[in-house]
């Protein structure tokens, strides 16, 4: 791969090597402790290259150039547990099986999540299975208490397991919209005590929000026992969670939708929650839409995944791919990312081959389908580099030319995988390239695939990288805008305490490096203040129509925003075709998660 010169700052900073001692670094092992950066990149790349049947030299030392100076980032598993001889998972997440509505059921499911959560992964589960609060059971007679019941017993479980380490437990939980308890999920976490390592998304169908424009009624719903002898009571036919084709649903009673809608947009601005899942939109480009339902996603909410499916994730810091920063010729190595991209795959399709799994399902479904969630870190900082303001329509053409050559170089090099080792085991030669997302990659993509098949069902993915990001030297997360020039963040130590560190945007101290201490800030540079809400959900489109996967994408919303607007962005994203969103607002229940160094928050408002 040919290696250009690209921008850098040349030590690890304070907080990076924090981060890397604390999460990442090995004190012990088959090679001994680490003492450097390097040492944890060649345990990685030597690791992953003994998945392979031949030339594990060469692949261990190709691993190594694209780990080399943070070029390539992968999930943080993988750095904390590759090679390690650890029984640990390298897989980040997982979406645990269908809950089964029994007494039985929801207790097996609980014991899965806490033996996936020991190990280092973390959940999602759909808890839409269970029945609603006051039915009664057709086995027992016994009266339901409905799923937020139950999930108070998951959150108990998470805090219990990981009340003290280095890593916070994360779990998901999703509630169909036509779910009859739907209004108790929304409202949960108004409540400052509950379910605090959840966080929450409803799973909006079109149908529901046909219904909201429309101000039409809504019907909550619920699957009827099979079997059952009462036919009494209006049902329809509704495709339900955890069923591959439609159960007849008795309607337990109406509601408005637009209410119900207000209701949602209005615990999300009161305290940030619950998010939505545009889940029919999410099934319908589905690459595997011919042999799975998916009815969840990994905590973040950038990997839909089927009952027991696993997310394998890495993220391209595209500020290394900056050539000639801050000047009138700044550029993108495009080429550079693409190779770095190809390498990537194989790596994370390696991971499959040499990962521990919590459980034998999860092993099962996820080599199925080897999924990849291959996306991009340092966007913002990127930008402020090549002089593109974040909000602007340039800004977005680069990002979104970036990830289109993400995603056509993870797919080409998926093929090329594809013709070594074989293509992953669900797939179709004749259903998969008909696929949607798969239909508007360019023909000659197509037609290798139909000629030689695909390693990998998914590759693309944007993870929110917040540790990894921090490591690399605190470039800016994912696709997020810079927050602010300096930001104190609190970090968890090995120990479970946490401290307060004050850290200085990437891109602003390359810049004084460049300039001199006393040069300010680039002339690009913009903060999240500056981003209106509608503007990162325009970023969010721009990149998501290279996105097989989905992107964890907070939109930050300052806390003077009117009510209109909040509702607007999530209107907005639905409409621009987006996969989900989730908005935070700094309220009393959650309080603010960042704080500028300088003490000022967001203040720019409009939608």
């Amino acid at each position: 791969m040919a290696r250009k010169a690209s921008a850098r700052v040349q030590t690890m900073t304070d907080v990076s090597r924090t981060i890397w001692e604390t999460r990442y670094r090995l004190r012990s092992g088959p090679r001994g402790g680490e003492r450097r950066i390097e040492d944890t990149w060649q345990r990685v790349a030597s690791a992953l290259a003994g998945a392979e049947a031949r030339d594990r030299r060469r692949w261990a030392r190709r691993f190594y150039r694209v780990l080399e100076d943070f070029r390539f980032l992968p999930g943080g598993r993988i750095l904390a547990g590759a090679g390690s001889a650890q029984r640990v998972t390298l897989f980040n997440c997982f979406v645990m099986g269908p809950i089964a509505d029994s007494l039985d059921g929801i207790f097996d499911a609980l014991k899965e999540g806490a033996i996936t959560m020991q190990q280092g992964g973390g959940v999602g589960y759909d808890f839409s299975t269970l029945r609603p609060r006051g039915m009664p059971a057709r086995a027992s007679g016994a009266i339901a208490s409905g799923p937020v019941s139950f999930m108070h017993i998951w959150d108990r479980m998470c805090a219990t397991l990981l009340s003290t380490g280095s890593r916070r437990g994360a779990m998901i939980g999703t509630l169909r919209c036509d779910h009859p308890d739907i209004e108790e999920f929304v409202d949960a976490k108004r409540d400052v005590r509950a379910l605090r390592r959840f966080n929450l998304s409803v799973l909006v169908t079109d149908e529901f929000m046909h219904a909201v424009r429309a101000d039409a009624p809504w019907a909550l719903t619920f699957p009827e026992d099979r079997g059952t002898a009462d036919q009494s009571g209006e049902t329809v036919d509704r495709a339900w969670s955890g069923d591959p084709a439609p159960r007849r649903c008795r309607v337990h009673r109406r509601t408005s939708a637009r209410a119900l809608w207000e209701r949602i947009m209005r615990a999300a601005y009161d305290c940030a929650e619950p998010g939505v899942l545009f889940i029919d939109r999410i099934q319908r480009q589905d690459n595997l839409r011919y042999c799975e339902q998916l009815c969840a996603t990994n905590p973040c909410g950038e990997i839909p995944l089927p009952a027991y499916g696993a997310c394998d994730l890495g993220s391209i810091n595209l500020v290394r791919f900056v050539q000639r920063p801050f000047s009138a010729e700044a550029s993108l190595d495009l080429d550079g990312i693409a190779a770095t991209a190809g390498i990537a795959v194989r790596m994370l399709d390696n991971v499959y081959d040499i990962s521990h799994f919590p459980l034998p399902q999860q092993e099962d479904v996820a080599k199925r389908s080897r999924r990849l969630g291959l996306g991009l870190t340092g966007l913002a900082d990127a930008l402020i580099m090549l002089g593109l303001a974040y909000g602007s329509q340039r800004a977005r053409a680069l990002a979104g030319e970036a990830m289109r050559v993400v995603c056509h170089a993870a797919y080409r090099a998926s093929v090329e995988v594809a013709r070594e080792k074989g293509a992953f085991t669900q797939f179709d030669g004749k259903r998969y390239p008909r696929s949607e997302f798969v239909r508007s990659l360019p023909a000659d993509i197509v037609s290798a695939i139909k000629r030689d098949g695909i390693r990998n069902s998914h590759l693309v993915a944007m993870a929110p990288t917040g540790s990894i990001s921090l490591l690399a030297g605190n470039v800016s997360s994912s696709l997020e805008p810079v927050y602010a020039q300096k930001v104190r963040r609190r970090i968890r130590l090995a120990d479970g305490s946490e401290t307060v560190v004050s850290v200085d945007d990437y891109a602003c101290r390359l810049f004084r490096e460049q300039f001199g201490a006393g040069a300010g800030l680039p002339p690009a540079f913009v903060d999240a203040a500056r981003v209106t809400p509608s503007q990162q959900v325009a970023m969010q489109a721009a990149l998501q129509r290279h996105v097989d996967n989905a992107i964890a994408k907070t939109v930050n919303v300052p806390a003077e925003c009117d009510y209109e607007n909040f509702r607007r962005v999530y209107e907005t994203a639905y409409r621009l075709g987006l996969k989900g969103c989730a908005a935070f607002r700094p309220n009393p229940v959650t309080g603010t998660l960042l704080v500028p160094d300088d003490g000022h928050a967001a203040t720019h408002c409009t939608a």
